[in-house]
C-alpha cells in the first residue's frame, strides 16, 4: 500500500444500503492512491465501503464529486454516491434546500428535504433495444434484462457472464441489471456492479436505466416505483427523458478518523 495516508475525518453515508466513505476534501489534502482507497473500501482491512468519494471546491458550483469504485479507481457517475454526496454537503453546511454540483458525467442539480434526497440525473445516450436485453448510459453504462423469481436469481454469477463476456470487455465494460416487473408501476432491481466486482444492496444508475426501460419496454409511467435489496427508490422523468429523477433517502451512518 501507499505510504502516504490520510490524517482526518472520514464520513460513512448510505443510500439503501450503497455504502460510501466520504471526505470533505476542500483542503485537497487526500492523497489519492488507487491501493489506498481499495484498502480504505475493504470491508476486512478498511472501514468498508462500495465506494469513496471526496467533496471537493469548484470555482462555478457549490462543490465537486469525485467518485472511486471500491477497487480505488475512479469511476464513473454514481447515482446512490451523488445523493449521499448531496447529503453530506447538506451536514456540512454547504447549502440548504437546493444544489448545484459538479461530477464526471457534468453538472447535477439536486433538492434536499428530511426524509429523501432528489438527484437530477445527467442525460441519457446510447439506449439499445435487443431481443433479451436493453442497454444504456445514465452516467455509467447499463445492461438490462427481465427475469422472473428475481429474490433466487444468481446475480453474482449471471452478471460475472456479462460483464466478463469478451463483446463487454472489448466495449470498457459494464454494470448487469436484472428486473422483475411487479406491476404497472413497481420493479424490482438487482445489479452486479463493475469495480465493485460484486452484486451491490442498490445502484442509483442502474435502477435509473431499469426504470426508463420499464418504460420503453412496458409503457411504465413516470414515477416508476424501484425495490432493491437496500430499500425503496423512485426514478422520475420527462417523455423525453430530458429530466430524469433519482429519488430515495441518504443516511450518514457514522464518522470517525483516520
Amino acid at each position: 500500500m501507499n505510504d502516504q495516508t490520510y490524517t482526518g475525518n472520514f464520513y460513512k453515508y448510505q443510500g439503501t444500503g450503497n455504502d460510501f466513505v466520504m471526505i470533505d476534501n476542500r483542503d485537497g489534502q487526500f492523497p489519492v492512491s488507487q491501493p489506498y482507497i481499495a484498502h480504505l473500501c475493504h470491508r476486512r482491512f478498511g472501514i468498508g465501503a462500495d465506494g469513496l468519494i471526496l467533496l471537493q471546491n469548484d470555482p462555478d458550483y457549490d462543490f465537486r464529486m469525485v467518485y472511486f469504485n471500491a477497487d480505488g479507481g475512479e469511476g464513473s457517475m454514481c447515482g446512490n454516491g451523488g445523493r449521499c454526496t448531496v447529503r453530506f454537503a447538506e451536514d456540512l453546511g454547504i447549502f440548504s434546500g437546493n444544489t448545484t454540483f459538479i461530477a464526471v458525467d457534468g453538472e447535477h442539480e439536486a433538492s434536499a428535504s428530511s426524509e429523501v434526497i432528489s438527484l437530477k440525473m445527467g442525460q441519457v445516450h446510447g439506449i439499445e433495444h435487443h431481443d433479451d436485453y436493453d442497454f444504456m448510459n445514465t452516467g455509467s453504462p447499463h445492461y438490462v434484462r427481465y427475469v422472473s423469481d428475481i429474490k433466487n436469481f444468481d446475480v453474482v454469477n449471471e452478471g460475472k457472464k456479462v460483464r466478463y463476456a469478451d463483446d463487454w470487455v472489448k466495449r470498457g465494460g459494464t454494470n448487469v441489471n436484472f428486473v422483475e416487473v411487479l406491476d404497472d408501476e413497481t420493479i424490482y432491481v438487482r445489479t452486479y456492479e463493475r469495480g465493485v466486482e460484486d452484486e451491490t444492496y442498490s445502484c442509483g444508475t442502474g435502477v435509473t436505466a431499469c426504470a426508463l426501460s420499464a418504460h420503453l419496454k412496458h409503457g411504465m409511467q413516470s414515477p416508476v416505483k424501484i425495490i432493491t435489496n437496500g430499500g425503496n427508490l423512485q426514478v422520475a422523468f420527462d417523455k423525453d427523458f430530458q429530466n430524469i429523477h433519482l429519488i430515495g433517502p441518504a443516511i450518514r451512518v457514522f464518522g470517525g478518523k483516520l
